[in-house]
């Protein structure tokens, strides 16, 4: 088991995730954003517009997620 918190994960908080698999951290990272962002958390909320404006361009975000997953595979 591996863990990372909401920041390492482009978030905004200290919310730590434990999971055995990337793709199940980075699930428990959305919720825990989509969660916050019903709350009306303003820090997430800012991180989740940068987030977008990196979707903007595929490629940037594919070097993004593949370096996340990196990171996590090397815990």
């Amino acid at each position: 088991m591996k863990s990372m918190t909401c920041e390492e994960l482009g978030g905004a908080c200290t919310m730590e995730f434990h999971a055995n698999s990337f793709e199940e951290i980075a699930e428990l990272s959305k919720k825990h954003v989509m969660e916050m962002l019903k709350s009306g958390d303003q820090l997430h909320r800012d991180a989740v517009r940068e987030m977008q404006e990196l979707m903007e361009t595929p490629t940037d975000m594919q070097e993004w997620f593949e370096s996340k997953k990196r990171e996590f595979e090397s815990l």
